[in-house]
C-alpha cells in the first residue's frame, strides 16, 4: 500500500506518521508514505498557492494549478497502480470502518489531498477528485488531522503491519460491535479486581465472556450501532443471558463480613429455607431433609465458624468454615486423592439470599472465606457438593477449586449420597 499526501505541512505529518506502529512498518518497506509540499508547484513567483474567493466571503481559496501540478507529480512518481484520489472534506461521506476496510480492499494507491483556509477551487474537484470523506461532522482548519487519521486506519489493516490480523478484527466497529473491555497487571488497582474469568486460563468462558460484554457495551454506549447490528442465533442466546442479569440486583456498595450472633439465627433459617426451594426446584438432592436445622447453625455460631455477609446493613449471605482439625482423609474418597495437605479447612452450608442470586454475592463469600481460612493458618480449603449442583460447581470453577474426586457420605440417618469433592490450595 502506498498513500501519498498532498498537504502543505509535509514536516508535521512526517513528524507524526513516521513513529510508532506506522513509523516501523514505513521502514521495513511493508507500506510507503509520502508526504508532498503543494507550495513547491505553485508557478506563482510569490510561491502562492491560495486567492480570495469570487462572489466575496471571508478566507482565502486554495487555487487549482498547484493542486492539479502536484497530483500530476504524485501520480507519474507512484506508476501503474490502482489508485484513489481522496479529498479530506467536511462534505464527505463519513469514514468508517467499513470505509477503511474497502480502500485496504480495493485499492493499493491512495492520495490524500488536504485542503486549508476556506478549503480548495471546487473545478479540482470536479476534475481530479475521486470522492471525499469526512472523519466527523465538524470542521477542522485544514485536512492534515483527516489525512493522519485515515492513514493510520488504513495502513494498520495493511498485512504485516500488525503481528496478526486478530489485532484488528477483535476491535471496536470491525464487527459493528464496540471491543469488549482490556486489563493488565496488577490484578489489583485502587480496589478494582480484574474479572475472575479472565484469571481462569479457560478460553471458551474468556471468549464467552468478551462477545457477551461486546453486545453489553454497544447497547450501552452506542445504541445507534447496536439498532444496525444483526445477531446471529449465538447473540441471541447471549443477548437473553445479558436480559435475565439486567433484571438481577446490582451491587453498588460495599460487602462486608462477619462472626454470626445468635440474633442472626432467624434470618440464616430464611436463607436456609430459600436454598432449600431453589435445589428442589433445580432436583438438586441436598438439604432436602432435616439436615441441616437451626441447631447445626447455632452450633456453628457457638463455635465460631459461622460466618454472615452484610449488604446495606442486611443479611445477604452465611456460611460456615470448620477447622483446621477436621480431617477428610484419602480413604474417604470412593476415587480420586486430595491435592493439597494440612492443615486446612472445611467450607459448609454456604449460601446466598435469594434476591442476591446472580448478584456476585456468592463471589463475595468465596474471597471472604478465604480470608477466614488464611488468617486460620489453613494452606487450603475443602468441601463437598452434589454433581447436579451446577451453579456451585461453576462458582467453584470461577474461584480456581479443582475437582478432588467422589466420595459417599450419610444425608440422612442411614442413607448415603454421592457427593463430588474439590479443594483449593491457598498458597
Amino acid at each position: 500500500m502506498r498513500i501519498d499526501i498532498m498537504t502543505l505541512f509535509p514536516d508535521s505529518m512526517r513528524a507524526v506518521l513516521g513513529e510508532s506502529i506506522i513509523g516501523r512498518a514505513a521502514k521495513k518497506g511493508v507500506i510507503d508514505i509520502h508526504c508532498t509540499q503543494i507550495r513547491d508547484y505553485t508557478d506563482n513567483k510569490q510561491m502562492q498557492v491560495d486567492d480570495y474567493p469570487y462572489g466575496g466571503g471571508w478566507g482565502c481559496v486554495m487555487m487549482a494549478q498547484p493542486l492539479k501540478a502536484c497530483l500530476d507529480d504524485v501520480m507519474q512518481k507512484a506508476g501503474p497502480r490502482n489508485s484513489r484520489v481522496i479529498y479530506m472534506s467536511p462534505q464527505g461521506k463519513p469514514f468508517t470502518q467499513a470505509e477503511a476496510r474497502r480502500l485496504v480492499a480495493d485499492y493499493d494507491h491512495l492520495v490524500l489531498v488536504c485542503g486549508h483556509y476556506e478549503g480548495i477551487d471546487e473545478r479540482f474537484i470536479e476534475e481530479c477528485v475521486d470522492e471525499e470523506l469526512s472523519i466527523g461532522d465538524y470542521v477542522l482548519t485544514g485536512g492534515e488531522l483527516a489525512a493522519m487519521v485515515v492513514t493510520d486506519c488504513v495502513c494498520r489493516m495493511v498485512p504485516g503491519v500488525l503481528s496478526d490480523p486478530e489485532c484488528y478484527t477483535g476491535e471496536s466497529h470491525w464487527n459493528g460491535l464496540l471491543e469488549y473491555p482490556q486489563y493488565t497487571r496488577p490484578e489489583t488497582w485502587q480496589g478494582r479486581t480484574v474479572p475472575e474469568i479472565l484469571r481462569g486460563g479457560d478460553h471458551a468462558k474468556i471468549e464467552h465472556w468478551r462477545r457477551k460484554q461486546q453486545l453489553e457495551r454497544t447497547r450501552l454506549k452506542r445504541p445507534d450501532l447496536f439498532a444496525q447490528f444483526r445477531p446471529d442465533e449465538t447473540d441471541e442466546a447471549l443477548l437473553a443471558e445479558l436480559e435475565k442479569e439486567r433484571s438481577r440486583m446490582k451491587l453498588t456498595k460495599p460487602v462486608t463480613c462477619r462472626g454470626a450472633v445468635p440474633e442472626d439465627l432467624p434470618v440464616i433459617m430464611e436463607l436456609l429455607a430459600e436454598a432449600r426451594k431453589r435445589l428442589a426446584k433445580a432436583r438438586v438432592d441436598v438439604w432436602q431433609g432435616p439436615y441441616p436445622g437451626e441447631e447445626t447453625f447455632r452450633e456453628d455460631i457457638a463455635q465460631g465458624n459461622c460466618y454472615v455477609l452484610l449488604y446495606e446493613n442486611e443479611i445477604a449471605g452465611a456460611f460456615s468454615l470448620v477447622g483446621p482439625g477436621e480431617v477428610y482423609h484419602d480413604e474417604d474418597l470412593t476415587d480420586g486423592k486430595w491435592h493439597g495437605g494440612a492443615p486446612y479447612v472445611v467450607l459448609r452450608r454456604n449460601m446466598v439470599g435469594g434476591k442476591f442470586v446472580g448478584s456476585g454475592m456468592a463471589d463475595y463469600e468465596m474471597r471472604f472465606a478465604e480470608e477466614v481460612a488464611k488468617s486460620r493458618g489453613a494452606d487450603s480449603i475443602r468441601l463437598l457438593t452434589h454433581k447436579k449442583n451446577l451453579p456451585m460447581k461453576q462458582l467453584l470453577s470461577r474461584h480456581g477449586y479443582r475437582f478432588a474426586g467422589n466420595v459417599e457420605v450419610e444425608i440422612q440417618p442411614g442413607r448415603m449420597g454421592a457427593r463430588q469433592a474439590f479443594e483449593k490450595e491457598l498458597k
